[in-house]
């Protein structure tokens, strides 16, 4: 039977403390219990299933980036059950099965209006404690969240694949600011999660040439079996090594994923004159901008910013096997070994490189 309790309907009572993965301090997570969320009218509870950890969340564990502030339970790429409804949410049932975007946008700024969601002037992210806001996350039992930023999934789509529609989503929405055209030569700088979510994405897309450019061998043999037609290892001359791949001419297009100076330098170099870089990668807030090659090659650079509108692709997508998140997926492991997890992937440790916690 159906209840209205306290504003919620729920299908059956449930307890009032779960498990969290929760950053102490910097650099220290202990899984401790926490007190459920307290769901709005217009929110649901999601028993969380699996929850991958972005590069964003060991980039801020240890205060570097500034929006990990402790205490905050990170975590926003996530998939679950729905568990509770708020009273006034109508569209979404328990039982559902669900993701949900990272960002929380506000639905009536002027932003959200034109359907620009990234870039809403109220936005939160789910897991991120800054200075403006703290938005608990996903690495827990339970998340709650708006109905507006829910997206159904299909029976056939396994949690711990549609926890990956985030950066898949990520990878889509750069792939369609690009000015792209068929048989282009395309290089993806960096062969991290996003990157080869863009590789993926890319070999559909009619590339002449496929290039991916990264300082791991084992990332860039990856970056072989997700479409890339060519491998530059950045340790070496990287932009001598696409130049002779191009025959001198330059590539026409670039998606930086990384975020460092010398990625960005890159991306922008080894374009053609009148080419195209999205950059992606954000690890550095400021990195130093090669203008007068921008200028005198009159290149187009556009930032690329989160998602808006992807989910629904990229659902299809990941279910049809056209994006096939499944070789990305280094670990899957309880929420209990998260701190292990972390460190590990802090540390760089070689092998890994996506890692799914299932609470």
């Amino acid at each position: 039977m159906e209840l209205v309790l306290n504003g919620l309907k729920r299908n059956t009572r449930t307890r009032t403390f779960m498990k969290a993965l929760v950053l102490k301090a910097y650099n220290q997570f202990e899984v401790q219990e926490v007190g459920n969320p307290v769901l709005g009218p217009d929110e649901v509870l999601v028993a969380v299933k699996a929850c991958g950890i972005c590069g964003s969340d060991v980039h801020g564990m240890d205060g570097s980036t500034g929006r990990r502030r402790p205490p905050i339970i990170m975590g926003h790429e996530a998939a679950g059950i729905i568990g509770e409804v708020g009273a006034d949410v109508k569209e979404w049932s328990p039982g559902d099965r669900v993701t949900f975007d990272s960002t929380i946008y506000c639905g009536v700024c002027a932003y959200c209006r034109n359907g620009q969601v990234n870039l809403c002037n109220n936005r939160r992210v789910l897991g991120v404690s800054c200075e403006d806001y703290r938005q608990d996350g996903a690495f827990a039992e339970f998340v709650a969240v708006p109905e507006r930023i829910l997206y159904r999934l299909p029976e056939n789509l396994p949690f711990e694949r549609a926890a990956l529609v985030e950066p898949f989503s990520i990878a889509l929405h750069a792939l369609g600011l690009a000015q792209r055209r068929l048989n282009d030569t395309v290089v993806v700088v960096g062969a991290g999660m996003i990157g080869l979510a863009l590789v993926q994405a890319l070999r559909h897309t009619g590339c002449r040439k496929l290039i991916s450019v990264d300082v791991s061998p084992e990332r860039l043999e990856l970056a072989r079996s997700c479409g890339a037609t060519h491998l530059v290892n950045s340790a070496g001359k990287p932009l001598d090594q696409i130049q002779e791949i191009t025959q001198g001419a330059g590539a026409d297009v670039t998606f930086e994923a990384v975020g460092l100076p010398p990625t960005v330098d890159l991306s922008l170099r080894c374009l053609r004159k009148g080419g195209s870089a999205v950059l992606v990668g954000n690890v550095t807030p400021v990195v130093d901008f090669p203008l007068q090659v921008v200028v005198t090659r009159e290149l187009t650079v556009r930032g690329s910013c989160a998602s808006r509108g992807e989910y629904p692709a990229c659902i299809d997508m990941l279910a049809r096997g056209a994006l096939d998140p499944a070789p990305l997926i280094s670990a899957l492991a309880p929420l209990s070994e998260g701190a292990a997890w972390f460190d590990r992937l802090y540390r760089k440790e070689p092998g890994l490189l996506k890692v799914v916690l299932k609470p």
